[in-house]
C-alpha cells in the first residue's frame, strides 16, 4: 500500500490534500459493502492533512483512543495494520508527528 501511496505522490506531488473519513467505522473494509458488519465505534469525525502520514497516524491514534475502538483496534493489529505507517515512514513519505486542529 505505500508503495502505491508513493507513486501517487511522486506524480501528484504537493498538489495532493488528503481526507480520512473517520465515520460508521467497523471490523470490515469498506469494500465488503452492504454485507460489511454494523459500525461498532462512535464517529470520531474528518481529518484533512497535505501530509499523508501525519494524516493517517492522527487517524490511527484516535481509533486507539477511543473508548469503543477494541473491535477496530483488535482488526487493525490481527491484520498488521500498522505497518503501512511504518513503511511510509522508512520511505520517507512524511512527518508522524503533528497537530491536531480541532474546528467546530
Amino acid at each position: 500500500m505505500a508503495d502505491s501511496a508513493q507513486a501517487v505522490i511522486n506524480h501528484f506531488g504537493k498538489h495532493i490534500t488528503f481526507i480520512n473519513v473517520l465515520r460508521n467505522m467497523s471490523v470490515d473494509c469498506d469494500c465488503a459493502g452492504t454485507s460489511a458488519q454494523k459500525p461498532t465505534m462512535k464517529n470520531i469525525g474528518i481529518l484533512a492533512s497535505n501530509d499523508l502520514l501525519a494524516i493517517d497516524q492522527a487517524s490511527c491514534d484516535l481509533v486507539f483512543a477511543a473508548p469503543d475502538g477494541k473491535d477496530v483496534i483488535e482488526r487493525i493489529q490481527s491484520r498488521h495494520g500498522l505497518r503501512q505507517l511504518s513503511a511510509m515512514a522508512e520511505k520517507k513519505m512524511g512527518n508522524p508527528q503533528y497537530e491536531l486542529i480541532v474546528v467546530k
